[in-house]
Formats: structure tokens, C-alpha cells, sequence
């Protein structure tokens, strides 16, 4: 259970993680969606490779975008091209570094399925059937009425009458499945050695200080735009409160009570609700009225901070401290000059 909740908060904390864990629940759900696909073969001449590349492509197709959906990185991207750039520079590596995460995690879910469909071979075999030569095998039907294409067709469906009792439907199966396991297989080494080749003799010919850099304020956008919605959440929540607050309080003071009861008020609810109140003012950060608000999001989004830390780093803070009669400190607190 603990490393459950380890791992839990892992991806949690990881959004990188988390893209990678959804490029992979989907490859998964699309492998789960093939493997219980009934693919029936129309066994027509001109239909068989029409519907067989349409099953091969079409959802991969939208696997690839599925992919492009659910990674937020595709969000931060998009705000960060088409941002204005006020008081900040865009990064164009940085949208570069974004771009390229977001297409090969999309381009996951779509591998699996071609490769699943080219080992399993179903759809290759329906797709070629009639592109094989049947001079090559033996026990070719020539007691009916079809042509040799026609007969060629219908090689996927198995139950047709023409093919009972006859080797020859097997043996074109087996060569074309043959084939298409070839060609998955060698696309997954291909794709394999690719992977290797790009991970070795990348860091060659790449600047490593500018890669460091381009991820690092690629993870800073997308913190950035988790702690600002985390931001405008608290702002909320408190902007709320304190409307609701005040509305009761407005109409409590508007309706005339007959008996009003007195009751002593313990300098501890006092101080508490005065603490509450100050932190609830403090959170709002002087931003009281809709006007305000509308215009601090027109702000961010037209013109966003510099990335300059210094004046809040080198702020200089007044420290008050408190001894009892022996000199003895018995606490301290810090404010902001």
C-alpha cells in the first residue's frame, strides 16, 4: 500500500509522468479495442483494400489526436506561441522542445495499433490477397464460376463454400501473413535502432547547456500555470466568501429583530476571527471589486511579469523581537519593509 501511494504521488508531482501514463493507457485501450474488433473482410475485389486500409489508418488517426488532447503540454504550447510578449521574450526552442514531447507522446498510441494489426496480419491478408500470385500454390478452385481475382478475394473468408475441402486458401493466408510480419517487425526494429541512434549521437551534436535550458523553462511554464490556477482558485474561493459574508451581514442589518440577546464575547473569538479575517484579507491582496480582478487577468495575459526575482529576493525585512525581564528572547517575527 505504501508503494502504491509512493507511486501515486510520483505522478502526482510529475507531469511528464502523467503524459507519458495517459500516451500509455491509451495504447492500451487501443490494442483492448483491436484485439475485440470482429474485422470482417468484405471479400470484394474492389472493396477488400479500401476497408482494410481504413481500419489500419483511420484510428490511428484518431489515437494521434486523442494523444494531442489529453496532453496539457498542447495548452501551454499554444499559449506560449500565440501569447502576446509584453514584458517578457518569447523562447522559441522552448516551444520547439514542446512541440516535439507532445507529437512523439501522440505518436505512441498510433504505433501500437499498426504494429498490433501487422503481426496479427488479418487485415494485411484481406488488404493483398488478390495482389498474390496463384500460380505459386497448388489446389487452385477451377470448378466455378468466378475468375481467378474474384477467387483471390475471397481468400480472408474462410467459410466460403469454394474454399471446403481445399489447401489452397491456407497456404495464400500463411504467405501474406508471412509478410506482414515482416514488415511489423522490421518497422519495430527500425523504430527501435532510430530510438538508439537518436539517444547516443543527439547529445553530440547538441548544445547540453541550451537543452538544460529549454527544459528547465519548459517545466517552469507549466508550473507556472499550475500555481497560477491554484492562485486564482484561492482568490476565488476567498473573493466568494467574502461576498456571501457581506451580503448576510447586509441583510441581517436590514431586518428588524424583536429581541436581541447580548452575550459576552471571549477575547479568543475575538482574536481568532481578527486572525481569520487578516489572512483572508492578505489573500486577496487588495483585489476587492470585479473592475479589479478583470483587469489583473487582462494583465497577465497581455502583459506577463518579467522573469526577475530580485526585488523579492533582496527585500529587506524589519525583525521585532520580545525578552522578558531577564533579557532572555522569547519570540521573534519578520515583516516586509
Amino acid at each position: 500500500m505504501e508503494r502504491l501511494k509512493l507511486v501515486l504521488q510520483y505522478f502526482q508531482s510529475n507531469s511528464e509522468s502523467i503524459s507519458n501514463g495517459i500516451c500509455i493507457i491509451l495504447a492500451l485501450v487501443g490494442v483492448k479495442i483491436y484485439t475485440s474488433f470482429d474485422f470482417n473482410c468484405p471479400c470484394l475485389p474492389q472493396y477488400n483494400k479500401l476497408y482494410s486500409l481504413g481500419v489500419m489508418i483511420i484510428p490511428p488517426i484518431i489515437l494521434f489526436f486523442l494523444g494531442v488532447l489529453v496532453n496539457k503540454h498542447a495548452g501551454i504550447m499554444t499559449d506560449e506561441w500565440m501569447r502576446p510578449i509584453g514584458n517578457r521574450s518569447k523562447n522559441s526552442a522552448v516551444v520547439k522542445y514542446l512541440f516535439s514531447a507532445i507529437i512523439q507522446r501522440a505518436l505512441l498510441a498510433p504505433m501500437v495499433w499498426i504494429l498490433v494489426t501487422l503481426l496479427d496480419g488479418k487485415i494485411f491478408i484481406c488488404a493483398f490477397s488478390v495482389s498474390v500470385d496463384p500460380t505459386l500454390f497448388s489446389g487452385l478452385p477451377n470448378n466455378t464460376e468466378h475468375d481467378v481475382i474474384k477467387i483471390m478475394a475471397k481468400v480472408p473468408c474462410k467459410e466460403d463454400v469454394i474454399f471446403r475441402n481445399s489447401s489452397f486458401r491456407k497456404a495464400v493466408s500463411r504467405y501474406v501473413r508471412c509478410y506482414s510480419q515482416a514488415v511489423g517487425w522490421s518497422i519495430l526494429l527500425f523504430l527501435i535502432v532510430l530510438g538508439s541512434l537518436g539517444r547516443f549521437i543527439k547529445p553530440c551534436f547538441d548544445d547540453n547547456a541550451s537543452f538544460l535550458q529549454t527544459r528547465y523553462w519548459s517545466n517552469y511554464l507549466d508550473m507556472e500555470q499550475k500555481l497560477f490556477d491554484e492562485t486564482c482558485v484561492l482568490h476565488a474561493r476567498d473573493f466568494a466568501r467574502k461576498c456571501v459574508v457581506q451580503f448576510f451581514e447586509d441583510i441581517r442589518e436590514d431586518i428588524r429583530e424583536d429581541t436581541i440577546i447580548l452575550l459576552p464575547q471571549t477575547p479568543f473569538i475575538t482574536s481568532s476571527k481578527e486572525k481569520w479575517e487578516n489572512g483572508e484579507e492578505e489573500r486577496l491582496h487588495g483585489i476587492t471589486k470585479q473592475e479589479q480582478v478583470d483587469q489583473l487577468l487582462n494583465k497577465w495575459y497581455f502583459s506577463k511579469p518579467e522573469l526577475n526575482v530580485t526585488r523579492i529576493a533582496h527585500k529587506l525585512r524589519t525583525c521585532v523581537a520580545w525578552e522578558d525581564h531577564e533579557g532572555t528572547l522569547i519570540s521573534r517575527t519578520q515583516s516586509a519593509v
